[in-house]
């Protein structure tokens, strides 16, 4: 299913595709089981695949933990993945991007999140029964992350753009030099709580100098806000995409400065 599948997948085809599919949930337990999920989720609450810093790069949780995680889950290595959550797919996000930097390729995000989802589709409070199964994480040779040389070497690259995808308050306080400001929430359709019309996003990411003739190097603060951007840049296919998981909280911790806007 992932040659033919979208990145970004909405809320109907996830309904047709249901019975066919492996929904994750990434919420806070008490949510999926109070407020309801998304008939068939199971439950992977976004702090279960955070790291600390101390077992992978940046704040990957590692390669083992992550594969036991899965396998407790009742996830397949060969399993079609749906992630969602109910803040318009960030923590999501940040499931999918892990996923695929542990090599599981055919896992998506539902464009949207739940609060949108039950706006017209059928929700449970049933919790999903689950049979563990064996997962093996791996780590793929062609990952798109990069690390801080790499980033200062982007500063004065004409073929890069650096963008840093939080909001403009953090942004005017300091931020790396020459990078362009798009706050991930820029993306997204209030109302909808799903992405804006893709020609609205080609406008806005030109607008910024985000073309896909580019090198895109993406940063925020600890790798989460650039997790939706990168998915929302490689669904509209830009064919390079680099992720700096260490983000500000490595860049500054190396002693590299910022910049403030005055």
């Amino acid at each position: 299913m992932a040659e033919e599948t979208p990145l970004i997948v909405d809320a109907d085809w996830l309904d047709a595709n249901r019975t066919r599919v492996r929904v994750v949930d990434v919420r806070e337990a008490w949510e999926y089981e109070s407020i309801g999920h998304v008939p068939g989720a199971v439950s992977i609450p976004f702090d279960s695949f955070r790291g600390s810093g101390e077992e992978d790069d940046g704040m990957l949780p590692g390669v083992g933990r992550f594969g036991t995680l899965l396998g407790e889950a009742g996830i397949g290595s060969t399993d079609t993945v749906v992630a969602y959550d109910d803040e318009h797919g960030v923590f999501a996000a940040r499931f999918v991007v892990t996923a695929l930097l542990y090599g599981h390729a055919d896992v998506h995000l539902l464009e949207g999140d739940y609060s949108a989802w039950s706006r017209a589709h059928e929700t449970s409070t049933q919790p999903t029964a689950v049979e563990p199964v064996e997962y093996t994480a791996r780590v793929p040779g062609d990952r798109p992350l990069v690390d801080a040389e790499t980033v200062r070497e982007a500063i004065d690259d004409p073929g890069a753009v650096l963008v840093d995808t939080r909001s403009a308050e953090e942004f005017d306080e300091g931020h790396i030099a020459g990078a362009v400001r798009l706050d991930w929430r820029e993306l997204v359709d209030p109302e909808s709580r799903g992405l804006k019309p893709r020609g609205v996003l080609l406008g806005l990411l030109e607008d910024r100098g985000v073309v896909p003739e580019r090198r895109i190097v993406l940063y925020c603060n600890t790798a989460r806000r650039i997790s939706h951007t990168y998915l929302v840049l490689r669904d509209l296919g830009f064919p390079r995409v680099d992720f700096y998981e260490g983000s500000l909280t490595d860049w500054e911790a190396r002693g590299l400065g910022l910049v403030a806007e005055e």
